[in-house]
């Protein structure tokens, strides 16, 4: 209806150029806005306002021209000229409850397709290094992604979910040292285990899971392994030094397949975990990137190549660097140290550079605030490697805090001290989980209450969304008990007898779906989805609240049913594309 009335509103101004009112280069953004106040009408345009200077004419003036320029629309009821020169729109009753129809014919796909384009977009969100379980804090990322994914996608923009599996580097490998030890101490070793190494609960059970398969063949002295490695820190020496040197004596004792056995196990066993969690919080990818692959497969070198062939590349003190100052960032940065080996941000500019040669026009990254210095390095990188950094974009998320009562719970995947995402999700179920999480915008702090969430009540917001769903389908059960049917064509056709204030308010919340949902998808902030669903259950109680809907008029019964029809089938998409689940009972 917003675009009807904008092009309305373009026709009239069309005419008043033709009749000399303003120039014909003047060219205007027709803006069209919900009002706010019913008695404004149901939309405003400021159009006058904005054209009265290069009209030179007085706006209240310029309005009533406008006015009287409109084109004949039967979807109009009559135009209001309010305050300095607002134009306020009145639409029909016929054109307000033509939604209803639309809903009820549409179904699953009402409002969707409004972005359509055929530029491909990836998504790669969550990515936690598989160095333990998936804690609370991955999934405030994991529920933002997928939702932004899904909204993209309905908003019909072509998406490729994708998860980077951060398997190489020295986690992985403090991983493997902590899981060799853990596995020499089951089989009866007294070790002191290095306070930087990785001391979850899982390890014992992934160690446990090795020597049911090897045995003891990868056990060794304990005075051989530890002979000559430098004190930890609670003994007065550096923790990174004495993991570092754990994991070089591992190496040199196991050789390369023994410690290929232990890098494996850990990695596969916690990578298969975090599959498993994702996928029972309804995350779902279309491809599992191994950061390692991209060494294997020479995409490291080949993109070091480019920036050299580009000339942003230099050495220095033995180190290789690339000139990321040339693009705006703070310092130039590291990609191979003087020992030969890559680092992190090589591996990053050769994936950003296998993302586009993939054929993607656009990339999401979807990062933890802390982050927020990266950007400016990979912009450079996408630059640098010859791609319109405007392809590259980043949202940044909070982690959320879980709170117990007035405690917080603190998180350490090393410690062992956290809560994961799983037991977070048998606590308080993946609907809350997956609502609560995006109720916010991403980059906005958010205390996640337990008890909130478990919590059966109008305050509790996903509760109060999935009754309005549920009691739309009571709805149905109640009128098969009264041995009546749902007549949906004498619905359909009795619409304008929904007049009361409450069911036009429920009617203008049904037609803003699309808007939102597109404007969700394109900015990528499923928090406004999440608003909207709220305000639309609370408009659904309000109405079934102060409207009886099995009464003996079969007509206004039928109208009303239908309009509740519209509703529970529009909670349901847009639960749906936040991946919460419908009701009907609860």
């Amino acid at each position: 209806m917003k675009q009807h009335i904008a092009d309305l509103i373009s026709a009239a101004l069309k005419t008043l150029s033709d009749n000399g009112i303003f120039a014909a280069d003047v060219q205007p953004s027709i803006m069209v806005e919900n009002t706010r106040d019913k008695s404004h009408g149901d939309f405003a345009s400021n159009i006058a306002l904005a054209l009265a200077k290069p009209a030179r004419r007085n706006p209240r003036e310029l309005a009533q021209l406008i006015i009287d320029a409109l084109p004949a629309s039967e979807n109009l009821d009559k135009t209001e000229i309010a305050g300095p020169g607002f134009i306020n729109f009145f639409v029909t009753q016929e054109t307000t409850t033509a939604v209803i129809g639309q809903i009820i014919a549409q179904k699953t796909e009402f409002g969707r397709g409004l972005a359509s384009s055929t530029e491909r977009t990836q998504v790669e969100f969550v990515s936690a290094n598989p160095t333990g379980p998936l804690h609370v804090g991955h999934g405030r990322g994991a529920a933002y992604g997928a939702s932004v994914a899904d909204l993209l996608e309905a908003a019909g923009v072509p998406v490729e979910r994708e998860y980077y599996v951060n398997d190489a580097g020295r986690q992985m490998n403090i991983l493997a040292t902590s899981l060799w030890l853990r596995y020499l101490e089951k089989l009866g070793a007294t070790v002191t285990f290095p306070s930087n190494g990785y001391k979850g609960d899982y390890i014992h059970d992934i160690a446990l899971s090795v020597i049911d398969e090897h045995a003891d063949l990868y056990n060794r002295p304990l005075d051989e392994v530890m002979c000559n490695i430098p004190a930890d820190e609670p003994q007065g020496g550096n923790k990174e030094t004495h993991i570092d040197a754990l994991i070089e004596r591992a190496q040199e004792l196991l050789t390369a397949d023994g410690y290929a056995v232990f890098f494996n196990a850990a990695l596969d066993s916690i990578l298969s975990d975090i599959r498993d969690d994702l996928s029972d919080f309804g995350v779902q990818y279309q491809k599992w990137f191994s950061e390692l692959s991209l060494t294997a497969n020479g995409d490291v070198e080949s993109a070091l190549n480019t920036l050299q062939e580009n000339g942003y590349l230099f050495e220095e003190e033995g180190n290789l660097w690339f000139r990321s100052t040339a693009f705006g960032d703070d310092k130039d940065r590291v990609v191979r140290r003087a020992n030969g080996l890559t680092t992190y941000f090589a591996s990053d500019i050769a994936y950003l550079k296998n993302k586009f040669e993939r054929g993607f026009d656009k990339v999401l990254y979807i990062w933890g605030a802390d982050h927020h210095g990266y950007i400016a390095r990979m912009k450079a990188a996408c630059q640098a490697l010859g791609y319109d950094p405007e392809r590259l974009l980043v949202r940044l998320v909070q982690f959320a805090i879980l709170y117990r009562g007035e405690e917080r719970v603190q998180m350490s995947t090393r410690s062992g001290s956290f809560v994961t995402l799983r037991e977070l999700r048998d606590e308080v179920g993946k609907d809350a989980c997956r609502f609560f999480y995006v109720t916010r915008k991403a980059d906005q702090h958010m205390d996640f209450d337990l008890e909130l969430a478990k919590t059966q009540s109008k305050d509790n917001p996903i509760y109060y969304i999935q009754y309005a769903h549920a009691r739309v389908c009571s709805v149905h059960r109640k009128l098969a008990e009264n041995e009546w049917v749902w007549d949906q064509e004498s619905g359909l056709a009795n619409l304008d007898k929904l007049d009361t204030e409450h069911e036009k308010d429920l009617i203008t919340r049904l037609s803003k779906y699309p808007e939102v949902l597109t404007h969700a998808a394109v900015n990528y902030e499923p928090h406004l989805l999440a608003n909207y669903l709220r305000e639309l259950a609370n408009n659904f109680h309000s109405y079934y609240n102060a409207n009886k809907m099995l009464i003996d008029d079969a007509e206004l019964r039928n109208a009303r049913i239908t309009l509740s029809e519209a509703t529970r089938q529009i909670l349901n998409n847009g639960l749906t594309l936040l991946g919460v689940s419908s009701p009907e009972q609860m």
